[in-house]
């Protein structure tokens, strides 16, 4: 029997045990996840007749190892596209056609953390969640890992542990760590400079259908105080008829600078934002409201790869996008894979 220890339930974790899970028939997987939910930044919510994705708005089909996984590998039950294309905006408030007109855009009709639902469901992973682990400690010399929870539960020992926590997190972890290594410090410097943004999330909904030929509008020139703006209600089995319900990020400055601002104060702000950049003085005035606030949401770039390849010689893997080094789900569930398959074949 392997037991392999994952530290988070990501999109990356989820892809990562669902390969080890069909590649290692005597391997017993454990999750612990601090929240409530799987499948990390891409986060569903529903409300009433609602269903929406807060965090990740979409996967996109970038990657064909990860098109095969959602669209042959895996049950295409509920997936919907989104067809209507991204526009863009700038700092003026002014509106262009034309972003990433020939990729899919997909969710689910049950929302994005349908991906970790179901990889998780097609594994025997045991997956403990509102589990926040607090202490790492590597195990002499048995080279083994265990790990501490915050109601001073023990798990493991751990022949191989993956974390996949944002960068900042799983920097924390390691700093902390009961683990006499030099490899620990060098880590610990590469995973820490990793700089994230953090996104403030404002969700909108109006009784009214807005009359525009976009899905999306992303702003290119990262001046404005909105950096995304999105339409749920293309987004098959979210959005009642006749209904709009936006999606508002911020920008990473303006996310910072009022993160911890008056939720509602933040949300209307946004909301006349949205009115001003789409054009419609109606989007002022919401009929109902929710929020979000990322703290670590973006990485601006990738880990240095050295360290993190020379902890694999320790049986500790990083995954995760920022260990891909790039923002979007596709590629955290791309490193899931490839993190999946170096556990495989390492054991």
């Amino acid at each position: 029997m392997t037991d392999v220890g994952i530290v988070g339930a990501g999109a990356g974790a989820a892809a990562a045990a669902f390969v080890i899970d069909r590649t290692v028939p005597d391997a017993d997987v454990t999750v612990l996840e601090k929240s409530g939910g799987l499948c990390g930044r891409a986060a569903t919510r529903r409300h009433d007749d609602l269903t929406y994705d807060y965090g990740a708005n979409y996967l996109k089909s970038d990657d064909d190892r990860v098109v095969e996984l959602i669209t042959e590998t895996l049950d295409d039950e509920g997936l919907v596209e989104v067809t209507e294309p991204v526009y863009t905006f700038d700092v003026d408030e002014t509106v262009s056609p034309g972003r990433d007109a020939d990729d899919h855009k997909w969710s689910y009709r049950r929302g994005l953390t349908q991906i970790a639902k179901r990889l998780f469901g097609r594994t025997d992973a045991t997956v403990h969640r509102r589990t926040r682990v607090e202490t790492v400690r590597r195990t002499r010399p048995e080279d083994r890992w265990e790990l501490d929870d915050a109601d001073g539960e023990t798990h493991g020992p751990f022949d191989v542990l993956l974390l996949n926590p944002p960068a900042p997190q799983t920097a924390e972890l390691l700093r902390t760590a009961e683990w006499d290594d030099p490899l620990r410090e060098t880590l610990v410097e590469a995973v820490g400079d990793v700089a994230y943004g953090s996104v403030w999330t404002a969700v909108l909904r109006y009784p009214f259908a807005l009359d525009v030929p976009y899905y999306a509008l992303v702003n290119t020139d990262k001046e404005h105080p909105v950096g995304w703006i999105s339409r749920e209600e293309c987004k098959a089995g979210h959005v009642p008829d006749g209904e709009t319900l936006l999606v508002v990020q911020a920008s990473g400055a303006w996310s910072t600078e009022h993160y911890d601002d008056d939720p509602a104060e933040n949300v209307a702000a946004l909301a006349d934002h949205a009115a001003d950049v789409v054009g419609d003085e109606r989007l002022a005035d919401p009929a109902w409201t929710d929020h979000q606030g990322w703290r670590y949401a973006l990485p601006d770039e990738g880990v240095d790869s050295g360290p993190v390849d020379s902890a694999r010689d320790e049986g500790l893997y990083l995954l995760g996008d920022w260990v891909a080094g790039e923002a979007r789900l596709h590629a955290a569930l791309a490193n899931g894979l490839d993190v999946g398959e170096r556990v495989a074949y390492g054991l």
